[in-house]
């Protein structure tokens, strides 16, 4: 498409949204916030799959570079929904995705710790959670398949993937994987990794339709039991020390949400004293439980102290440095896109991304394929993907149903 082009017209072509761009995209994203569990990379997944493949709304070229570009503060998984929007609305419809791809994980954890505090128990959802692993694999092995096809069409981007793949499994942090491929694509040129002239992506921004600004896309809870919105043991904490605590420590969220946990407890546990041990573990858990990232851990301590105050509180301020972060990368990204160097930057980065995405499939296989049964329903939820093209929901509910039955441990 050329430069400065509209890219509506593939978007009113895609099935179901009914010439409604931007709430469609928004529905997307909250649906794939409902259904993702398994971490970042099934979540990626599933965008991969609704969005690229499915839809068109983006290319597979630029979604790579989004997930490149989400690995560098955050969660990678939220702030590749909001390089999404952002490239079709702008910063603003970055915004309304990302936010409408966290709100059903905020939402739940809101819920659930409100049940934890009033009742000190959590809720028994971990063998139904625990079911759905094999399928998660399946879903990253299936976009890794998918992503691999477009960007491994040489020699050389096939080696970068290898090594991107082996550096994972050594656990070296993503940031410095992308940036050595990102210099080797300036060595080489993209016409080594099989690329060719700039390509100008349908991504262009679209100013958001009237009314766009008013789009609710998270839900009202019902009023929860004043003792369970009460302070804890931070109690006095305002909402403005309680955001600076978290803004503060979104400014060093660097390498994904487990990364972030030692910071947390430090902070939180040891310093502040504002959750205990056991509390700070039972929040893990419940963060767990969720199909967003471990991050929303601040939203279950938000909560604990202000409520739903400060649950929202917490949560905003721990990714706002993120988002911040990816507004500028996302205006440059449409700046300096077609320019040579920057071409031959991304040209590496790209299978670096594929890579990345099998070495996730090889690290969360032990922990989600136990027994025959789980590697069967691995391979049964791959074929029905890649061969049948179902839609995930199935695969997941079905494991979720299976786990839920003690079929799948």
């Amino acid at each position: 498409m050329k430069a400065g082009s509209s890219p509506k017209p593939r978007m009113d072509a895609s099935a179901g949204w009914s010439g409604r761009p931007l709430p469609g995209l928004l529905a997307q994203f909250l649906w794939i916030g409902a259904i993702g569990f398994g971490g970042g990379m099934a979540n990626i997944a599933l965008m991969e799959r609704e969005l690229v493949r499915k839809r068109g709304v983006i290319s597979h070229e630029e979604f790579l570079h989004g997930v490149g570009f989400g690995q560098l503060l955050g969660p990678f998984a939220t702030n590749s929904a909001f390089f999404v929007g952002a490239r079709l609305f702008g910063p603003l419809g970055g915004l309304l995705c990302a936010g409408a791809f966290m709100a059903p994980s905020v939402i739940l954890v809101i819920v659930f710790a409100w049940l934890y505090f009033a009742y000190h128990s959590i809720p028994s959802l971990q063998a139904a959670v625990g079911g759905v692993g094999p399928v998660v694999i399946a879903l990253i092995l299936a976009a890794a398949w998918s992503l691999g096809r477009k960007a491994l069409r040489r020699w050389p981007a096939a080696v970068v993937a290898l090594l991107a793949l082996a550096l994972s499994l050594l656990k070296v942090n993503a940031v410095y994987v992308l940036a050595a491929a990102g210099v080797l694509g300036l060595v080489l040129g993209r016409s080594r990794f099989g690329g060719s002239g700039s390509s100008k992506s349908a991504g262009r921004r679209e100013r958001a339709a009237p009314g766009v600004a008013g789009v609710a896309f998270s839900p009202k809870l019902a009023p929860l039991p004043a003792a369970a919105t009460a302070p804890a043991a931070g109690g006095g904490v305002g909402l403005a020390a309680l955001s600076w605590t978290f803004l503060k420590m979104g400014l060093v969220f660097f390498g994904g949400g487990f990364v972030l946990i030692p910071i947390l407890h430090q902070k939180l546990v040891t310093q502040l004293h504002w959750l205990n041990n056991r509390e700070f573990l039972d929040g893990v858990a419940i963060s767990n439980l969720t199909p967003g990232p471990i991050a929303v851990l601040a939203t279950f301590a938000g909560y604990h102290l202000l409520g739903v105050a400060g649950a929202l509180a917490a949560t905003v301020a721990l990714f706002a440095p993120a988002m911040a972060l990816m507004t500028v990368l996302t205006m440059g990204y449409g700046r300096f896109k077609g320019n040579e160097r920057f071409e031959d930057f991304l040209a590496g980065v790209s299978p670096a991304v594929a890579g990345l995405i099998v070495g996730a499939a090889f690290l969360l296989g032990p922990s989600a394929l136990h027994g025959l049964p789980g590697w069967a329903l691995m391979a049964l939820a791959l074929v029905l993907l890649l061969r049948f093209k179902v839609h995930p929901v199935f695969p997941l509910a079905a494991g979720a149903l299976l786990g839920a039955a003690g079929w799948i441990a």
